[in-house]
């Protein structure tokens, strides 16, 4: 497996969940994530997402280190960057440093089918029809003909990074170890909105 650095810088952010093989846009202007940025941006270019929790701080376990592929600064002293996931990784421990932002000593070791692409490709018809008629009950537009271009990984982590479900639920996506786990958990989760939204139509009714 490729070497990834064990201690990280990690932005943590509430509410965004982010996966291997996808892009996240992000607009930086606290000072803090500012010097985040550029310190990894000057270094190697690799830094950590990882989803905030509400108490005391706290961040959950799972997150995905991206390589900053885009980088812009704006008049107004902002930065804007694409970031493009590699690996999921595993917080080990927080290291304490003088710096603004927080660092962490992480493992890639569960999650080495992020990079060697070792997962054979697994049946998602079925999930991919689910989630057409998911997002068009939703009103979300997707190009399914641009959708249909990516690698069969990217697909699954990009439905998962979009979909209209919950945090808790995508983050439970996101520490899926295997593809398969990934696209039978996404499939239960959107099957459980539909049937939802099916019973509340005939209630209505």
């Amino acid at each position: 497996m490729k070497k990834f650095p064990d201690i990280i810088p990690v932005f943590p952010l509430s509410g965004v969940i982010y996966f291997p093989k996808t892009n996240l846009p992000l607009n930086i202007f606290e000072q803090r994530y500012l010097n985040l940025i550029n310190d990894a941006y000057n270094k190697d270019k690799l830094m950590g997402m990882v989803q905030s929790k509400k108490e005391n701080n706290s961040v959950y376990e799972i997150g995905c280190l991206g390589k900053i592929s885009d980088y812009q600064k704006s008049k107004d002293g902002r930065i804007l960057i694409n970031l493009t996931g590699i690996s999921r990784f595993k917080i080990l421990k927080e290291i304490p440093n003088d710096k603004l932002y927080r660092e962490f000593q992480v493992n890639y070791e569960s999650f080495i089918g992020d990079v060697e692409n070792t997962h054979n490709k697994i049946d998602a018809k079925e999930l991919m029809e689910k989630a057409k008629t998911f997002f068009k009950r939703h009103g979300l537009l997707l190009n399914w003909r641009e959708f249909e271009k990516l690698d069969h990984a990217q697909k699954i982590n990009t439905l998962a990074m979009i979909a209209p479900i919950t945090n808790e639920e995508k983050q439970k996506l996101l520490e899926a170890i295997s593809l398969e786990n990934k696209i039978k958990t996404l499939e239960n989760i959107i099957s459980f909105y539909l049937y939802e939204t099916s019973e509340s139509n005939q209630t209505i009714q």
